[in-house]
């Protein structure tokens, strides 16, 4: 971009958009601090996860876990546990390696470059641009799905924003969008680069959207190409879904006295970390055979496994369908289970439970009476 062109975008798409922006601007409690790790919880937060949803777990976590060095020393079952409910599970496990990373190898300081920060568990191009200009005043892009699509139609660019060519073109506009940056100027409050990634998500979420974008409301349609065309509904490009795929799991309701087992997920892999009853996809199989395999499997012996189920749960993620058949079961002994704890169902206070595990305990607390050997629990409907 040449320096003429640079004067002409600062005039016509950086200023009115700072300007509508520092007018405009929601009241976000990350926006209110310059905390580097504030914004770097916010940001994790905010992966593919909705502004009203991560406003109270943010205020909690910060609560808890009010800097790194707080949470790198907190066990990982804690974050788990203050993180259950707000998905995507790997987040919180990368956040509490990253921190402990940077308190071994930054004195528990947050790195201000893109190049450090991208060094760091689960942070990708977007959240080390993010911090970068936001925390620390650098000339760095971060380009979430609201600034591709308000990127797209200001210069109309059509096609699917996931493929590498249009995707590369969109982040070399917002990089060369970028207003110059000084963070070490005299006005410390002033902060032109993270102000303008911010005003591009902005403008994507609350007047740029995906369906109907208010144009006659928008600080550059002046100069918004799409709108000129009349194609500002049409770009980007939609991009093709992902087919949903259906999942059947059986899940194990094991039973000693008034005590139930519960097991804890291997680390990797979907609720990864979480705790939940025993469970296992059917595979084809009876859900009673397969529960009697998946206990079998855990070293657990079932005396009996209810052939009827207690019910059927759906819980439905982004691209999958899940169905969890629920059957109760009866176990003989003190059995040993790796990764296993037998527990009331109202002392689960210190374990961490994903969305679809509590609702399988709250099922289950709700239809699960002492099992007798050879009984038969009534039908539930599901």
């Amino acid at each position: 971009m040449t320096v003429q062109m640079r004067r002409s975008t600062a005039r016509t798409i950086v200023r009115p958009l700072l300007t509508w922006y520092r007018r405009n601007r929601r009241d976000l409690p990350w926006r209110r601090t310059r905390d580097p790790y504030a914004i770097w919880l916010s940001e994790s937060m905010l992966q593919q996860t909705q502004i009203a949803t991560v406003v109270p777990y943010y205020r909690r976590f910060l609560a808890r876990f009010p800097t790194v060095a707080a949470l790198a020393a907190a066990p990982l079952d804690d974050v788990l546990r203050l993180w259950a409910g707000l998905g995507y599970y790997a987040r919180a496990r990368n956040l509490h390696a990253a921190a402990r990373r940077v308190v071994a190898e930054h004195d528990g300081r947050l790195p201000d470059s893109v190049e450090a920060l991208r060094r760091l568990p689960g942070v990708g191009r977007y959240t080390a641009g993010a911090v970068a200009s936001i925390a620390f005043g650098r000339r760095a892009a971060a380009v979430d799905g609201n600034a591709v699509r308000v990127l797209a139609r200001l210069f109309a660019w059509s096609g699917d924003p996931r493929t590498p060519r249009l995707r590369d073109r969109i982040w070399r506009a917002a990089e060369d969008l970028l207003p110059r940056c000084d963070p070490h100027g005299v006005d410390r409050d002033a902060n032109p680069c993270g102000d303008f990634n911010q005003a591009l998500m902005e403008l994507g979420a609350t007047i740029c959207t995906p369906n109907a974008p208010d144009c006659p409301r928008c600080p550059l349609r002046r100069v918004c190409r799409a709108r000129a065309l009349g194609r500002a509904d049409q770009i980007p490009g939609t991009a093709r879904r992902a087919s949903v795929q259906t999942e059947r799991l059986v899940v194990a309701a094991v039973q000693q006295g008034g005590r139930w087992l519960l097991v804890r997920r291997p680390l990797r892999g979907r609720w990864g970390g979480m705790w939940e009853l025993p469970t296992a996809p059917l595979d084809g199989r009876p859900a009673p055979s397969a529960a009697r395999r998946l206990l079998a499997n855990l070293g657990c012996r079932a005396v009996s496994v209810d052939p009827r189920p207690m019910c059927e749960l759906r819980c439905r993620l982004t691209h999958r369908d899940i169905t969890f058949v629920l059957h109760r079961c009866r176990a003989s002994g003190r059995a040993r289970v790796p990764r296993g704890s037998w527990r009331r169902l109202d002392d689960l206070d210190d374990l961490a439970l994903s969305t679809a595990a509590a609702r399988m305990v709250a099922a289950l607390a709700e239809r699960g009476r002492p099992m007798q050997a050879g009984s038969r629990p009534a039908k539930t409907p599901v």
